[in-house]
Parts: structure tokens; sequence; C-alpha cells
């Protein structure tokens, strides 16, 4: 065999070699997949099976929260946490809690604890109108706010919608304001060298960019926006605390007082907490919890969301030998 016609068949042995290694490779890797989508499989029907022995147990359970009570009671709702769209203490949950709470044969009265640092103004507004609603729409049945840590801005929005509020002595109190707070890096980017590149549709589309100069209408505007909503905040709070407020010019500055301080000014009622309320005010030992808690479905739901989630998401990274 000539030189030139041994090389020839090297070539071809070699090529021949390496397309079946690469066919042996690929073979392998979706033989994992394969392997790994039933793995996927037997995972969700194993969470699916768990699924099913759990609601064999909880039966007929009320997973939105407030135990059944065949008796008089103090209904409870807790307002906690920051008061936004998507969070526990967001209108709908609150709201949910006080329709169930109010429409309950056997409630004496309601009880809104709440322990919150504020959050969303139209949230806020959205409980305080159904409060209203609620009060004038069942008159026998009184509603109290009780604060424990902290009602601060858009929790006092929601707690002077009530007949009365109590707090401790140590809660927090107050803070009857509107903000708006970012960062300006101008001079930082400028020492930097780093060009900014801002396209918009509209002359003040990017008037919050932190990384623009600051520019006095904007400013101007933007006050005007925060001064109507804080004027809408204060007008609220008259609204429902009246006469018992104090000729105070502090009590819309933003600041805050403790729970004894804050009967002085008119904030709060008295000092007491829930179970105080409770027996001495509602006249009921018995308090039933009418908080709106996750669905048990929707945190099953959520889980089985989330294991989707990473194992497609694992899938689609996997490496491929092409």
């Amino acid at each position: 065999m000539s030189d030139e016609n041994q090389i020839r068949n090297t070539g071809s042995t070699e090529g021949w070699e390496r397309d079946a290694i690469v066919q042996l490779a690929n073979a392998g890797l979706e033989e994992q997949r394969r392997s790994r989508r039933w793995n996927i499989f037997f995972k969700l029907l194993g969470f699916a099976y768990l699924f099913l022995v759990l609601m064999m147990f909880v039966g007929g359970s009320n997973f939105g929260g407030g135990k059944k009570s065949s008796g008089s009671h103090a209904a409870l709702v807790d307002l906690k946490g920051v008061i936004a769209d998507g969070e526990d203490a967001s209108a709908d949950n609150v709201v949910a809690g006080l329709r169930a709470a109010f429409k309950n044969k056997g409630t004496k009265g309601v009880i809104l604890r709440i322990n919150s640092p504020g959050g969303s103004p139209v949230q806020s507004g959205y409980i305080n109108d159904e409060i209203v609603r609620l009060r004038a729409k069942y008159p026998d049945i009184p509603l109290y706010a009780v604060i424990s840590d902290l009602c601060a801005s858009g929790g006092m929005y929601v707690a002077v919608a009530a007949d009365k509020i109590y707090a401790d002595k140590g809660s927090l109190v107050g803070s009857i304001g509107v903000r708006m707070d970012g960062f300006g890096f101008v001079e930082a980017i400028d020492k930097l060298g780093v060009e900014r590149r801002l396209m918009t549709a509209g002359e003040y589309k990017g008037l919050l960019d932190p990384f623009l100069p600051e520019d006095a209408q904007v400013r101007e505007h933007l006050q005007g926006m925060l001064d109507n909503i804080h004027r809408q905040f204060i007008d609220v709070v008259k609204q429902g605390r009246g006469d018992r407020l104090a000729d105070d010019d502090r009590l819309f500055s933003g600041l805050v007082w403790t729970g004894e301080e804050a009967i002085d000014v008119g904030l709060v009622d008295e000092l007491g907490s829930a179970g105080h309320v409770a027996r001495e005010i509602i006249g009921e030992e018995e308090i039933v919890d009418f908080t709106r808690k996750p669905d048990f479905f929707e945190r099953f739901a959520g889980n089985i969301g989330a294991s989707m989630v990473r194992s497609i998401k694992t899938e689609l990274m996997e490496p491929r030998l092409r």
C-alpha cells in the first residue's frame, strides 16, 4: 500500500472514531436527561401523594384562619408588617378577615391588632374605607384598634377608623406624614468617568433617575404630590379622631410618641392589650382569630411551582455536546 493510501485510510479511521465517540457521548447525555425527567416526574408524583394524605388528615379545616365558635366571642384580626399589595398586611387579606369577623353571628366586638411601620397609602386607604363601611353595616358591633409594638404612618391611617384605639405604654405611635426618598450619584459617575445614556419618551419620564441632576421643576411637582397625599392623611385622621385630637402643631409633622404620650395628643384613647379589650371592654373571655392566613393550597402550589421552576431551569441549562 502506498504512503498516500495509508494516510487516507488512517484519516478516515480517525474521523470514524471521532464520530463514534461523539455519538456515544450524546447518547449518554440523552440517557441522563431521560433519567432526570423521570426523577422529576416521580418527585412530583410523591408530592401529589403527600398532598392527598395531608388532605385526608386536615379534611375540612379552615386554612384561611379563624377557628369556629358556637358561642359569643371577641373577634381578632391581625395587621402585621408592611401594608402593601402582595404582603400579609395587604388590603385584600386584612379586609377579608374583617368581613369574616363582622359577619360571624357570635361576634360581639372586633379587635384589629396592629403592629406595622406603615406602607402604601392606597392599601391603607382601602382598609380604612372598609372599616367605615363595616361599622355602618353592623352598628351593634364595635371595632377597637389595639397597637402592640408599632403603629406608624399607614398603620395610623387604618387605626383612626376604629371606635377606640388602645396601646401599650411602650408602643410607638404616630408618624403622620408622607415620604419619598432616593439617592443621587451624579458626582460619583462624573469622577469615575461614566457616561450616562438614558432614552425616554416623555420629558419627565426619567424624573427619579438617580444618575441625573435634580430638576427644580420636578422637585416642585413631587413636593406638591406629597403635600396632597399628606392633606388626605390629615383629613382622614381628623375625621376618625374628631375632637379627641389635641391642639398640637406637631401632630401631623411625622413625629412619633409612646403609647402614654399618644393619649395626651389624642392619637390613643386608653392603654390596654387585645386580651384586656376582649375581657373588659367587649366582655368576652373567648377570642376567635379571623386573620386571613396563607391558604394550604397556596402554600403547597407555591412550593410545587418553585420545585418545578428549579427542575426546568436545570434541564434547560444542561450542557449539550454537538
